[in-house]
């Protein structure tokens, strides 16, 4: 086995999903809502199922609306386990924001 195969196949999977910040009240926390899409079993329609997690931003630049990438971590506090790696679109605007007339 190579060098790079070997180092390849001791390092452990990380976790990573992207999904929505839905609130950013919080000090150096966000909570960022994934949404995935699933096959019923038994009816076979396709169902959307989600789940919000508490992530780590560390910078405290994240806000309502923008679509983020967050990994597992190390546990950070009680509910953090996940941290923000990427801004995917910052351009995202939270649903309740008023619209600028032009």
């Amino acid at each position: 086995m190579s060098d790079a195969a070997a180092t390849a196949a001791k390092q452990p999977l990380i976790a990573t999903e992207t999904g929505r910040v839905v609130s950013d009240k919080m000090i150096k926390t966000v909570t960022v809502l994934v949404e995935r899409r699933v096959k019923h079993p038994l009816y076979a329609k396709i169902i959307r199922l989600s789940k919000k997690y508490h992530a780590h931003d560390a910078d405290n630049v994240c806000k309502a609306g923008e679509v983020v990438r967050i990994e597992e971590c190390r546990p950070i506090s009680k509910l953090k386990t996940w941290r923000v790696v990427e801004r995917v679109d910052i351009h995202g605007k939270p649903k309740g924001a008023a619209v600028a007339d032009a």
